[in-house]
């Protein structure tokens, strides 16, 4: 049994106003899942980008603008957006606090 303690891994500024905590990925042993949570500033984001997986986007605090292809919603805490495979989306914090983002992907390797 492997035990993964969160508050032992490295909080990491991915880029300007996104940090990020991997829990699970290639690096710590998994196979098939990539699960991080991140911490997005005010009117900072993650850029449109695809995977060749589902990804479910979990919103624990906050309000983001999410989009699929050209679909564009409104997320906030307690809502999740899955994203199907190979579909352009991405996403911003359009509130005033930090946004808490859960994420699982259906492989090991987050390349985003």
């Amino acid at each position: 049994m492997w035990i993964i303690v969160h508050s032992d891994q490295a909080l990491e500024e991915w880029r300007p106003g996104v940090s990020t905590r991997m829990h699970v990925s290639a690096l710590n042993g998994a196979t098939h899942l990539c699960i991080f949570e991140q911490w997005i500033a005010p009117a900072a984001g993650v850029p449109t980008h695809e995977h060749p997986v589902e990804e479910v986007l979990a919103i624990l605090k906050g309000e983001a603008e999410m989009w699929i292809d050209e679909k564009r919603g409104v997320v906030i805490g307690g809502q999740s957006l899955i994203v199907p495979a190979h579909r352009k989306h991405g996403f911003r914090n359009i509130g005033s606090e930090t946004l808490h983002v859960h994420a699982v992907l259906g492989f090991a390797i987050s390349e985003g």
